[in-house]
């Protein structure tokens, strides 16, 4: 499963968004059919994982976990406990709960960002604030992957 690209979109009073048709694509053609809504650990915005991602993340995490050592169980608890589990409706909407619309500073215009496997959520103008300049990432893209790595 690859997401790739970003679609603006808006969501409605009721909070619902419709997940762009390119992506439902791709969840249709890999017989996903629900999907594991989280805040993001480090940035701003919502991650989308279909629910065979999310299995696979809970069981690596699971595999590294130490069940006697607290801080790794409060911290497993809190990452697979603050989720929502979802299905599209017929129309392929869903809802972005409140209580996450303001963790994302989500208002009405929103940008889906493929990911790989996974789909970011992302306020438009935290989108464009999240983004490096165009010579930042340049320089980031050679060090991270250049001949000297």
């Amino acid at each position: 499963m690859r997401f790739l690209g970003n679609i603006e979109a808006k969501i409605d009073a009721k909070g619902r968004a419709f997940l762009p048709a390119a992506f439902r694509k791709i969840l249709q053609a890999g017989s996903e059919e629900r999907l594991v809504l989280r805040k993001d650990v480090f940035q701003p915005c919502l991650v989308l994982y279909p629910e065979s991602v999310w299995n696979e993340q809970m069981d690596a995490m699971r595999q590294r976990l130490n069940r006697w050592n607290k801080k790794q169980q409060q911290v497993f608890r809190q990452f697979v406990s603050d989720v929502e589990l979802m299905t599209l409706d017929g129309n392929g909407r869903f809802l972005i709960p409140k209580r996450y619309q303001r963790m994302a500073d989500i208002e009405l215009d929103i940008k889906f960002v493929g990911m790989g496997d996974t789909i970011e959520i992302w306020s438009n103008r935290k989108a464009a604030e999240a983004q490096m300049s165009p010579e930042d990432f340049e320089s980031a893209l050679e060090e991270w992957m250049g001949e000297d790595n």
